[in-house]
């Protein structure tokens, strides 16, 4: 950053940082919040009891299907608002567009591999236990297995992405001391 980006981030408020859309910026949140609750759920689903463990299985589940249905509103977002222009090196800018991209794909492609995996071992999705879910394939023990590796998969990728995502955030934030965190915020 060169001192002159230093000065106008130091004069800029909030205010007058572009941003997000509103719609953007909530929905980024809250997926946010709810991969945080669900990963580590779906991770402890093999450490439990297997009462204790059906119940981690219904919310790890019923949250990821959340997560899926808001991701797919996040991407009809992302493709009818325009981002905030963002300066700098143009490795940084197609590292940060590669990330987020293959965010959105494994946020997207992990829920759907764990929904049809539940189907192809047998149980349908009963949505926060009160609402069945129609199952797309239905009991197909030839091919759940391989969804449930994919889901498992990509579960490991995300949180990969998830660290180069909060690496960036840090390096942005705490080193350059720039105003890309607040584009979000």
């Amino acid at each position: 950053m060169t001192v002159l980006d230093q000065n106008r981030s130091a004069n800029m408020t909030i205010g007058s940082i572009p941003r997000y859309s509103v719609a953007a910026r909530l929905l980024h949140w809250i997926v946010a919040a709810l991969v945080l609750a669900t990963w580590p759920l779906g991770l402890m689903i093999g450490f439990t009891k297997k009462e204790v463990s059906l119940d981690f299985y219904l919310v790890h589940e019923s949250l990821g299907f959340l997560v899926l249905w808001i991701m797919l509103v996040r991407v009809g977002v992302k493709l009818t608002s325009r981002a905030p222009h963002h300066d700098g090196p143009i490795i940084e800018q197609i590292a940060a567009h590669t990330v987020h991209g293959l965010l959105y794909l494994f946020l997207i492609l992990m829920p759907v591999s764990g929904f049809l995996a539940t189907n192809a071992h047998g149980f349908p999705l009963k949505w926060f236990g009160l609402v069945e879910v129609w199952s797309p394939i239905g009991k197909t023990p030839d091919i759940a297995w391989t969804l449930s590796g994919i889901h498992a998969w990509s579960a490991w990728i995300l949180l990969g992405l998830f660290a180069l995502h909060i690496g960036a955030v840090l390096m942005h934030h705490i080193i350059k001391r720039d105003t890309t965190l607040y584009r979000i915020i």
